[in-house]
């Protein structure tokens, strides 16, 4: 099976290599701002093209994942210069005239760091600069931070906690390299959702090495769990911030557990990949363009049901995006030998990008994220 996967996939390289052909005759000049993605481009290619790192796109282009890129879509390749003041009158003026500041977006940053360096919310700086999307902040944008917000926001971060009992402090943690909301909740004994509030997040999968996180304290609650190669269990029970929704998500569980023994895959392995991408969800459809339950682009769709499924693969039907999705972890798998990490990374950032450069920084967090749930759903 592998030679015969390996045929198509040479196949199929060598098809995107034509594709991309007379793009890679472009030469990047320095006054290149941006590039709109072509047939058959990744952001490795597009990268080396144009000499800058696929870390520094990414980050430029606030993209959740590496190997998410569509035609069409078009890409900074340098940080924009900051907007004119003819922009700013979309931002509500009446909280900039009620004494509010400005703040200039710089690389690296995102709107719940902002909002704690200024001691606001996101969803204070959501309304005050009419933003369609909490994620999606550019390099030199400028923020108006809203006055009164400062002084309301302390009693807001407690507000959230309605469902919490008395609180009793308030600790602080450091977010290491590798960690991720749900383990840093589990290990303080509190849930996602309450750390979300406290901090006033609005994405659970966004948090960054470096990142000080207010931890609320309940009275009673465990003392935290020392960080180590014995600190996780074994198996770990569903946190209850999240039971709910899978027990209401019950029928794409069993729907994705029945591929999973399909093709081979671990069951709990590709519950987690799926909840990770979508929470089972296949409504969700990410602004890349990645459809489904398994959040897979339709380029990759086709290839799998083309070359491993022998099939023709509608995305917007859950079955077939989990029998695509699990087929794809179950071809990563055998290509890998197992390695759980460049599966993910494969899944991730793209097979190629695996292959020649390895596991991307970026994607590490991701990958710990879905070790985790995997324990869970073990």
């Amino acid at each position: 099976m592998r030679s015969r996967l390996t045929g198509l996939i040479v196949a199929v390289s060598i098809a995107c290599l034509l594709a991309i052909g007379p793009t890679l005759a472009t030469p990047a000049t320095a006054t290149d701002r941006s590039v709109v993605v072509q047939p058959g481009d990744t952001l490795t290619a597009i990268a080396r093209r144009f000499g800058v790192s696929v870390e520094r796109l990414v980050a430029l282009n606030h993209l959740a994942n590496a190997n998410r890129i569509y035609e069409g879509q078009r890409l900074q390749l340098i940080a924009p210069p900051a907007p004119p003041t003819a922009v700013a009158p979309p931002v509500a003026p009446a909280s900039a005239s009620a004494g509010a500041t400005v703040h200039v977006v710089r690389p690296g940053e995102h709107l719940t760091g902002i909002a704690r360096q200024h001691g606001t919310s996101v969803a204070a700086l959501v309304a005050a600069n009419r933003l369609a999307n909490p994620s999606y902040i550019r390099v030199g944008q400028r923020l108006v931070i809203p006055a009164a917000a400062a002084s309301a926001v302390q009693p807001a971060s407690a507000a959230p906690a309605a469902a919490a009992p008395p609180t009793a402090s308030t600790r602080s943690h450091r977010v290491a390299p590798g960690e991720y909301l749900i383990g840093i909740a589990r290990r303080y004994g509190t849930s996602e959702q309450a750390i979300m509030a406290a901090n006033g997040m609005s994405n659970p999968s966004f948090i960054r090495a470096g990142d000080v996180l207010r931890i609320p304290s309940v009275a009673g609650a465990p003392a935290p769990v020392a960080a180590g190669p014995t600190a996780p269990p074994r198996a770990a029970s569903i946190p209850a911030s999240m039971a709910e929704r899978v027990r209401s998500r019950g029928a794409v569980r069993d729907l994705i557990v029945a591929e999973a023994q399909r093709f081979g895959v671990p069951a709990s392995f590709a519950l987690a990949v799926a909840w990770q991408e979508s929470g089972w969800q296949q409504a969700v459809t990410s602004s890349a363009g990645a459809i489904g339950v398994m959040q897979l682009l339709p380029a990759t769709g086709e290839w799998v049901g083309g070359a491993m499924l022998h099939q023709r693969i509608d995305l917007h039907d859950p079955r077939h995006n989990v029998r695509a999705g699990v087929r794809l972890l179950a071809h990563y798998l055998d290509r890998y030998d197992g390695d759980r990490s460049k599966v993910l990374a494969a899944y991730y950032q793209g097979q190629t990008a695996v292959d020649r450069h390895g596991i991307y920084n970026v994607t590490r967090p991701y990958i710990a994220s879905i070790v985790e749930l995997e324990r869970i759903f073990r």
